[in-house]
């Protein structure tokens, strides 16, 4: 809002004075002014594109950054959940191997009494 009032103060600063028609350098004067007027406001809305662009352009940075940080940890969380799963693979072999050995043991009593 402060932005498009200081242009509009200044675009009546930039009003140029009208010429003295019948002095041809007066005229040659109001033509540059005109001109130049012109073309700092054409520069002045291409800057605001351009710091509207900025701003979006860095809030999609950080949106990125924030995604990538999440990216991280679950990737880090995969890979310890993945090698928890190991090891509770291995653990549950190594139970099912003793309470075969432990059933077997158990028949082998029962066969001999």
């Amino acid at each position: 809002m402060l932005h498009a009032l200081h242009l509009l103060f200044l675009s009546d600063l930039l009003q140029p004075v009208p010429p003295c028609v019948s002095l041809r350098e007066s005229v040659q004067v109001y033509k540059e002014h005109c001109r130049m007027a012109k073309e700092f406001h054409q520069v002045k809305n291409e800057i605001a594109v351009l710091e509207d662009r900025k701003r979006k352009l860095l809030a999609e940075m950080v949106e990125d950054e924030k995604v990538a940080l999440e990216i991280a940890r679950l990737e880090e969380e995969f890979r310890r959940l993945t090698e928890e799963n190991r090891t509770l693979v291995t653990v549950h072999k190594e139970r099912a191997k003793q309470l075969e050995r432990l059933c077997g043991n158990n028949r082998t009593r029962q066969d001999s009494s």
